[in-house]
């Protein structure tokens, strides 16, 4: 299979694959002109904030990792996979081990336990973490965002499936470890990436509460808070790429475009307008076939076919 494509959907987050600042700020009731309650979509943001940050703070260190020690945000969470020696954590106290700023090795240490039980609750998922009159809360509130934005989350979502198989019927693939799929259909590798300008915690997170991670495995999720996005593109090439290998940026932002830029890689930019096919609903698998043949041309086994 040593010509087998492998193809790598590099994913923005807000304003993206999910709304949220646009719901805040009204940014994404003011592009209908008046025919969306811009005050329903605030407080639709307004609730996602809290349940990121709760659950950020209760499940996730983050007011210990990140708001009361800084420097701690990681681009990734195996960043400091180095520092961790595969202690057993089932009796580990967390709140009793000193931990402090990781300027030292002992402290990424600790830090890197953390990480790892980051890892390993994204991988459980928030079935198995929050009670059930919080998923109660957690799936209302998705319903209701769906419902408000014409099934942005649904689409988004539905998207990334078809991406993951190469197909616009998302059955036709196995899926296979570290996030990457092979498509029966076509023969090929797919794998989605996130890379978002948020912090690493709250951003895992999102992934779970916007139901993105059995699609986004965690070791796919970068943040380019601290280091930008090219620094996290560069990455992501070094860790995919071959002869075969690649890459379309997918965001709303100018930061990634220019990224994708540099990199010589298709970028398909998100707009929120209700004209706009670049958007969800909207955007298409055929359509980000398109952007890779336009860099890459048609290989014989292309992924966007009906």
């Amino acid at each position: 299979m040593n010509n087998q494509i492998t193809n790598v959907y590099i994913w923005d987050m807000d304003e993206t694959l999910i709304l949220l600042k646009s719901l805040l700020n009204g940014s994404y009731a003011e592009a209908f002109a008046g025919l969306k309650d811009a005050q329903k979509g605030v407080e639709i943001g307004k609730m996602w904030e809290k349940h990121i940050l709760q659950i950020s703070d209760d499940f996730f260190f983050y007011e210990q990792v990140c708001l009361e020690i800084e420097n701690c945000n990681k681009p990734f969470l195996e960043a400091l996979s180095k520092y961790d020696d595969g202690q057993d954590l089932s009796d580990y106290d967390f709140n009793q081990d000193g931990f402090s700023p990781p300027h030292d090795d002992l402290n990424k240490r600790k830090l890197a336990y953390r990480h790892r039980l980051i890892a390993n609750k994204y991988k459980q998922g928030l079935h198995n973490i929050l009670d059930q009159e919080m998923m109660d809360l957690w799936d209302a509130l998705y319903k209701m965002t769906d419902e408000y934005t014409d099934g942005w989350l649904s689409s988004a979502r539905a998207l990334l499936e078809q991406c993951l198989a190469g197909n616009e019927d998302p059955t036709i693939c196995n899926t296979v470890a570290g996030g990457v799929v092979r498509s029966n259909a076509t023969g090929s590798r797919h794998i989605n990436v996130l890379v978002t300008s948020g912090s690493l915690i709250p951003s895992l997170v999102k992934c779970l509460l916007f139901r993105l991670d059995n699609l986004i495995s965690h070791e796919n999720v970068y943040s380019s808070w601290d280091v930008g996005k090219l620094q996290c593109f560069q990455w992501i090439k070094e860790r995919f790429d071959n002869r075969n290998t690649r890459f379309c940026a997918i965001g709303d932002g100018w930061e990634e475009c220019e990224a994708a830029q540099t990199m010589n890689w298709p970028f398909i930019k998100v707009d929120l307008r209700p004209n706009s096919s670049h958007r969800f609903p909207g955007l298409t698998l055929r359509t980000v076939g398109f952007y890779f043949s336009i860099v890459y041309g048609n290989p014989d086994s292309e992924n966007d076919d009906d």
